[in-house]
């Protein structure tokens, strides 16, 4: 009865701005795990992270370029960024969805008098991959704590903070759908993160800006930048190897199958 008790207060405190379902997949780990089966990631190319509770669906659309943070107390940064295949070739017009916390650690939609998106965007790259945009330095936060997920960590003896980051989901058809995530090297949580979404190859360390990017992009001098080069997967390499990944996984367990519509099914012929 307990563990029904807990399930329905999940849902009782889930809102249109606060997903706690989602949250409590995230701590235990399976948000990653269904990530993992479900988009394969072969060498060389971008690995998955967490979506997270607070990624919406109407980010406000910008240009290459433009800012999506209005926090003054933020630090400035500019983030240069390219798209392209295993073979280096640039994918033009990706839709990108990018995210982030404000300087104090919360997202727009968690304040109660929220005046608009904020710290979010969406965007395409151009045709030669590239997109670029200015932001603010990430920072730690703790995910919302108030609820039955926090009070599972409680018992459980965990954290709920989350190292700096910034969200990036992108998609276009034929490619298979990235939802992922860069993580500050050296924060103070990168090796306990709440939701376990760090992966070693998205882990980044910022530089700072050169003379031409300063004049380039018009950013102030001594202004950290981040530089990343985002490397996706076609739709039909992903569905071969987790095709593939799910019927090695069934032989070593002794059983015989066939993939029918990419759902294993036993074998009885």
């Amino acid at each position: 009865m307990a563990a029904l008790d807990f399930l329905v207060g999940v849902g009782q405190i889930s809102s249109d701005v606060r997903h706690e379902f989602i949250l409590l997949s995230d701590i235990l780990g399976l948000s990653l795990l269904i990530d993992a089966i479900n988009h394969p990631k072969p060498p060389s190319s971008t690995e998955g992270s967490v979506l997270g509770p607070f990624h919406t669906h109407d980010p406000p659309s910008i240009a290459n370029g433009e800012t999506i943070s209005s926090d003054p107390a933020g630090e400035p940064l500019l983030v240069l960024c390219t798209v392209k295949d295993r073979d280096g070739n640039p994918i033009e017009d990706v839709k990108i969805d990018i995210w982030e916390t404000d300087s104090s650690g919360h997202y727009d939609v968690q304040y109660a008098e929220s005046k608009g998106a904020d710290g979010r965007c969406v965007m395409r790259s151009d045709k030669d991959g590239k997109f670029w945009f200015k932001a603010i330095v990430p920072v730690p936060y703790p995910i919302p704590g108030d609820g039955p997920v926090g009070k599972l960590l409680g018992m459980l003896g965990r954290h709920n903070w989350r190292p700096a980051h910034l969200h990036f989901m992108f998609a276009k058809q034929g490619w298979d759908h990235l939802v992922t995530a860069l993580y500050v090297k050296g924060d103070p949580y990168e090796t306990s993160d709440a939701v376990f979404g760090v992966k070693e190859s998205l882990i980044v360390e910022f530089g700072t800006v050169t003379g031409e990017e300063r004049e380039m992009y018009g950013v102030n001098e001594g202004c950290k930048v981040l530089r990343h080069a985002f490397v996706l997967v076609g739709e039909e390499e992903t569905d071969s190897l987790r095709d593939r990944n799910a019927r090695e996984a069934l032989e070593k367990l002794g059983r015989r199958v066939r993939l029918v519509e990419g759902l294993p099914v036993p074998d009885v012929d």
